[in-house]
């Protein structure tokens, strides 16, 4: 469930998500139940008290919690365990896969099978200290555990997961079972199938995000998030995208800092 945006341009990164968590409630002998809430946070950010961390940020989608806590709501036990020391983007995302990791081991032996569901997955973003762009890596709990080097720091791009058929159709041009689809129905041999991946990278969004200012990135993230809830506020199927849209910018001088965020409000403030 949820969906998860980041863009990196040329004057920094964008991070992106909305706010919905899905559960499914079992109850004996009745079906399944899903719940929604609309008020999850899903873009993390670390070190605010002593300022060692805020060239780095994170989104999180697929599944919603670790037995019954949230991924932001590790995060302060997180943050007691970083060292008082900037670390590069590369060994802090190795320490976030490492804790959330040792969580997820406290929760596994209560598993009364082995765990075949969603991944909790992350995507860190942030900047080095000596370096003019960014960098964005991705790993999953509890696979795959490798980091993934999704944006090196010489090229451009946008790394998205979650519920991704909406921006997979915006962006590539298809959905993303199509060429599963066209290879079982057509019978294409691994070099065929090869053959017309190449030959749909034709009809795909074609975005210079070398050249596309902050704000263009914003708006950009902004539109594959709020695009995919309208669309599946209009279809059938498993809404799991919703609430606010939480969106931070990373930059190498200033570090991470909200464009729009959700706020604990009352009564009186609605």
């Amino acid at each position: 469930m949820s969906l998860g945006i980041v863009v990196k341009g040329p004057e920094g990164i964008v991070l992106a998500a909305e706010s919905r968590v899905t559960l499914t409630a079992r109850f004996p002998d009745q079906p399944d139940l899903q719940v929604n809430f609309d008020n999850a946070t899903k873009l993390l950010t670390f070190g605010k008290e002593e300022g060692f961390h805020t060239h780095v940020g994170a989104v999180t989608y697929g599944l919603a919690a670790v037995g019954l806590r949230t991924a932001h709501s590790f995060v302060p036990e997180f943050e007691s365990e970083l060292p008082k020391e900037r670390l590069s983007v590369k060994d802090f995302t190795t320490r976030m896969r490492d804790f959330y990791l040792k969580r997820w081991k406290d929760f596994e032996p209560s598993l009364s099978e082995p765990y075949t569901g969603p991944n909790m997955t992350f995507v860190v973003a942030g900047f080095d200290d000596d370096q003019p762009y960014g960098q964005v890596w991705e790993f999953g709990i509890p696979n795959p555990l490798e980091l993934l080097e999704r944006q090196p720091v010489d090229s451009f791009g946008v790394t998205w997961g979650g519920q991704r058929e909406v921006v997979d159709r915006l962006v590539q041009g298809f959905d993303y079972r199509v060429p599963e689809i066209l290879t079982s129905c057509l019978g294409l041999s691994s070099e065929q199938e090869k053959m017309v991946m190449t030959a749909l990278q034709s009809v795909q969004m074609q975005m210079p995000l070398q050249a596309m200012a902050l704000q263009d990135c914003v708006d950009l993230a902004l539109f594959f998030i709020r695009t995919t809830i309208s669309a599946q506020q209009m279809t059938v199927g498993v809404r799991g995208c919703g609430g606010a849209i939480d969106v931070a910018t990373i930059t190498g001088r200033d570090g991470i800092s909200f464009v729009q965020r959700k706020r604990i409000r009352g009564e009186s403030a609605q």
